[in-house]
């Protein structure tokens, strides 16, 4: 049986432990409910007609708000490209075709602790594909891999090396797209727990690689702090990492520390907003598409190397087709829960931990300034066996440079699969 939604398994899983419990004792039960949590289910993202056409409708009737007269993006979300997009979404975006493209590859639900996961899992054509989960950030989603899921999984039909095959896992962090939501907020070391159960219990592996970017790279990180013993390495998009004392900084972090902090003032005051106020983000966002689509669009315009134009780097199609996952999903409020789930989230090794699995770690040119800092400092921080100043690119790096993602990623693990 197929499920199109997380709602429609968790309806379905608290049938079948009533039923259970109804007719068999319970000493049989825990263990028949636990095969079951461990046992992906096959997911396809089919969305009901009327849930397009809610949205679709809350699109047309939304009211623009006054004009700020800018040309660019100095004031956040331009008012003409976001005109653009509203009309563009109601005549001429496909969802359907969004949605056949979200399905090209096989999507499970596995039930691990008490979430069911989402996540993509495509076995690698090659002599030792090397298993790997990838994992996305806010405010992306899994959408970001998909042109990266068949090159690294099947390197030889895209040029490649047979031998720099992975087993590809692309999950959706718990209030993020089709997996299903925290009760509380949660942060990345709880996530990188259940990641790690999702790899070595419900598909079985003992040892894998990790990748990820914003979120995706705190979560890899605390996945690399906990089970060293179960990572082949790890690799990042966006590296981080504590700085030194003030009198131990060369003259080149002290130059990266004034950046970030000059960042940080100018870009980052929706990180504060995200992380202390998050339910009044939630009432801001919850039930309205365009200002979602601002919320997040104006990220990916900043955050990324689109120069003057943000089509020059995403089609329009992209940017919704991402909108659209929080949308359809319902996780527009709940995404957000994790920059307060990573204040309160103490668990596990402090973040601050070296780390001793092997790192290799991708900076694009176009960056967060303020979570890109310079080489030095990430050795400090990791056992860094591997490093790439990109040519271009910024924060949505997989989504932006997809070629040169996965020869990144290729090239990092071919130094560790062993």
């Amino acid at each position: 049986m197929r499920y199109s939604t997380p709602k429609d398994l968790e309806m379905a899983h608290d049938i079948s432990r009533r039923d259970l419990l109804g007719v068999v004792p319970v000493s049989f039960v825990t263990p028949l409910l636990a095969q079951q949590r461990a046992t992906p289910r096959p997911f396809n993202v089919s969305i009901p007609r009327p849930t397009i056409d809610r949205i679709l409708n809350r699109v047309k009737e939304t009211r623009l708000p006054d004009r700020l007269d800018a040309p660019d993006w100095r004031y956040g979300a331009n008012w003409a490209f976001m005109k653009a997009l509203t009309e563009y979404w109601t005549t001429t975006f496909d969802w359907r075709k969004a949605e056949a493209n979200l399905n090209r590859y096989p999507q499970f639900l596995a039930r691990v602790d008490d979430f069911d996961i989402h996540f993509y899992h495509v076995k690698g054509r090659g002599p030792k594909p090397l298993p790997l989960v990838l994992t996305h950030g806010w405010p992306g989603s899994v959408f970001e891999f998909i042109e990266a899921i068949g090159p690294l999984s099947d390197p030889a039909r895209f040029g490649g090396s047979a031998d720099d095959a992975f087993d590809v896992v692309v999950p959706s962090i718990p209030g993020f797209g089709f997996s299903s939501k925290p009760k509380v907020p949660i942060g990345p070391p709880t996530v990188a727990r259940l990641w790690h159960k999702l790899m070595t219990e419900a598909l079985a592996y003992s040892r894998f690689g990790a990748q990820g970017g914003d979120w995706g790279s705190a979560i890899t990180r605390a996945l690399a702090r906990e089970f060293p013993d179960s990572l082949a390495g790890i690799h990042l998009n966006m590296g981080g990492g504590v700085p030194p004392p003030e009198n131990e900084m060369t003259d080149e972090e002290r130059a990266w520390q004034r950046a970030a902090t000059t960042y940080r003032a100018e870009e980052l005051d929706y990180l504060d907003e995200q992380q202390h106020k998050p339910g009044t983000v939630s009432f801001a966002l919850y039930d309205n598409p365009v200002g979602t689509a601002a919320w997040i669009i104006e990220k990916f315009k900043v955050w990324s190397d689109s120069g003057d134009d943000i089509e020059r780097t995403f089609t329009k199609d992209q940017l919704l087709t991402n909108v659209m996952i929080y949308l359809v999903s319902d996780t527009v409020a709940t995404a957000v829960w994790i920059y307060r789930g990573n204040a309160d989230d103490r668990s596990g090794p402090p973040s601050s931990a070296r780390l001793s699995v092997p790192v290799g770690v991708a900076s694009f040119p176009r960056e967060m300034r303020a979570f890109d800092p310079p080489r030095s400092i990430l050795e400090r921080n990791f056992n860094l066996v591997h490093y790439t100043r990109m040519p271009r690119g910024g924060h949505f790096a997989c989504l932006e440079q997809p070629q040169l993602f996965v020869e990144d990623v290729r090239a990092f693990f071919r130094k560790v699969r062993s």
